[in-house]
């Protein structure tokens, strides 16, 4: 008996027709903001370590891993709405600039300033931006969409671990 199995039918983009240039400086752009921050931030995962943390907060260790996925998802994205035919690509890149900056911002709110419920503000703000950036990139090219969702998917619960922290150190 012969199982007649089918391939999938899965869509690969064309190695050749891949602008290298363009997509290593969307990534590095994305990456820089997270370099900046962590740089401005410097220590607060030791911080992090030190701090109460609520039920389902991840290790330390966890965030520099997570995040550093989540900025090569963003330039990946980024490119992608660069590189598509989409007519208002100046909305999104505005919409992705400034979620870059309240990304940046943050931290420092948050480590820095421990100022935790106007950083749990804050991240609210961030987390509209990311939204309003995944909606106008999934407009100009979808699958540029769907890479930003695990980013507001981890900002959400950063969200929760924001708020826990700042009620306990009431």
């Amino acid at each position: 008996m012969k199982l007649n199995i089918k391939k999938p039918d899965i869509a690969m983009p064309d190695i050749g027709n891949i602008n290298i240039k363009t997509l290593a400086i969307s990534v590095a752009i994305s990456l820089g903001a997270g370099i900046l921050s962590a740089f401005l931030t410097g220590g607060s995962i030791r911080e992090y370590a030190d701090m109460y943390k609520p039920p389902l907060a991840p290790p330390g260790w966890l965030f520099p891993i997570v995040w550093t996925i989540l900025y090569i998802l963003m330039g990946i994205a980024a490119w992608r709405v660069y590189e598509s035919q989409g007519a208002d690509k100046r909305l999104a890149f505005s919409l992705y600039g400034n979620q870059l900056l309240l990304n940046i911002v943050w931290p420092l709110l948050f480590f820095n300033l421990k100022i935790y419920f106007f950083a749990f503000a804050w991240l609210l703000l961030l987390w509209l931006m990311i939204y309003l950036t995944m909606r106008q990139f999934a407009v100009l090219d979808q699958k540029a969409g769907m890479l930003l969702v695990p980013y507001l998917v981890w900002v959400t619960f950063a969200g929760y671990l924001n708020l826990a922290i700042a009620i306990h150190y009431l």
